[in-house]
């Protein structure tokens, strides 16, 4: 039953029982089914299969300079805010109508932009009916995005101006000065109700709980938010090790000009949310590197960064790293990210490592 539906079948009903009486018939509490909906028992401390998949539509994409934006809108529903390794749930107030989410890219590769946009929505009469900076936030079908619960006062026509500053993390050689400023786009909108409590509202009875996901929705016209295969990686790739959940693909580039490193050697990790590659930005890594005789070569931390092929990942240069060396990669704080059903159990604690090693022969890696 889709909420179309649902909400057809409750218009008639002229009491507070005989509502409860409708969705009890449906498994749901009072209000559960669009404002709390069921959640998966026995949920294992990884991501997996929710009980509900909710779908998306697109409002609209537009493009300021080089940075792309997509507006979209589902149910309002529940996510978990991220605050260190401290976990707050965020329920549906009674006045949320909709959840907004901003999608944001560089136009010319693809690579998604990991900045904050802020929202200010106005109605036909130019009024502003409500402003917020959207939470950074991962799905199990709609992947990192940005979004938030919105209030909007009825159905209606409003514009909604998306703002981002500029790109904050280091920025490899391709990308020049791109993004040194922000960037503004209004995108207008109308706000129908039914159009939106009519999108998909799938029930995973079979599947909910188990690990694993559901596939990412593909939206014409906006990159997927997923890093490369670890076979597309630059560089000797050393492998993707599994931390709290999470894998880290990790690759040595011999000769890290792009990277801005001077012809040193470069160290690429880049995390990934285990089935479907989704991008985790908004963590803090940190590396050691020490060779077969026990000397440490480099400890210190991995900068966050963008590049147009590699998406957002973290990086070092590794001065006379030359081959069996062991890299421990530690996840000092994990990802900065609100999480919808299906990930608010996974990619939560800090302290965790992994070690690959780095071969006799990675001198001679491209």
């Amino acid at each position: 039953m889709n909420r179309r539906a649902f909400l057809t079948a409750s218009a008639g009903l002229g009491s507070t029982a005989a509502l409860a009486g409708c969705l009890g018939a449906l498994g749901f509490e009072r209000q559960s089914a669009w404002r709390d909906p069921p959640l998966a028992e026995d949920r294992p401390d990884s991501v997996y299969y929710p009980a509900v998949v909710e779908g998306m539509s697109v409002y609209g994409t537009d493009s300021s300079g080089r940075v792309g934006f997509a507006l979209m809108h589902s149910f309002p529903h529940r996510f978990w805010t991220v605050t260190g390794t401290t976990q707050t749930k965020v329920v549906v107030d009674a006045e949320d109508t909709v959840h907004l989410m901003a999608t944001v890219w560089d136009t010319d590769s693809g690579a998604i932009l990991p900045v904050d946009p802020s929202i200010t929505i106005t109605d036909d009469d130019g009024a502003t009916v409500g402003t917020t900076t959207l939470w950074p936030m991962l799905s199990p079908n709609m992947g990192f995005h940005y979004g938030d619960n919105v209030a909007l006062p009825g159905s209606g026509t409003y514009d909604a101006t998306l703002t981002v500053g500029p790109v904050g993390i280091t920025r490899t050689a391709p990308f020049g000065d791109a993004f040194d400023a922000g960037a503004s786009t209004t995108i207008p909108f109308t706000f129908d109700p039914a159009d939106t409590y009519n999108l998909e509202y799938r029930r995973l009875r079979d599947r909910a709980g188990d690990p694993g996901t559901v596939d990412l929705m593909s939206t014409d016209g906006v990159p997927e938010p997923v890093a490369p295969a670890e076979s597309a990686l630059p560089g000797t790739v050393l492998g993707a090790p599994s931390v709290d959940g999470m894998e880290l693909a990790v690759s040595v580039v011999r000769d890290g000009a792009r990277f801005g490193a001077d012809g040193q050697p470069y160290v690429v990790v880049s995390p990934r949310t285990p089935y479907n590659r989704i991008l985790l930005p908004r963590m803090a890594l940190s590396l050691t590197a020490t060779d077969a005789s026990g000397v440490t070569r480099f400890d210190g931390a991995l900068a966050p960064s963008l590049d147009p092929d590699l998406g957002a990942y973290y990086g070092a240069p590794v001065e006379g790293l030359a081959g069996g060396e062991t890299l421990t990669i530690t996840v000092d704080t994990p990802p900065q990210l609100a999480r919808h059903d299906g990930y608010e159990t996974a990619f939560r604690a800090a302290g965790g490592t992994a070690t690959v090693s780095y071969p006799t022969n990675g001198g001679t890696a491209p």
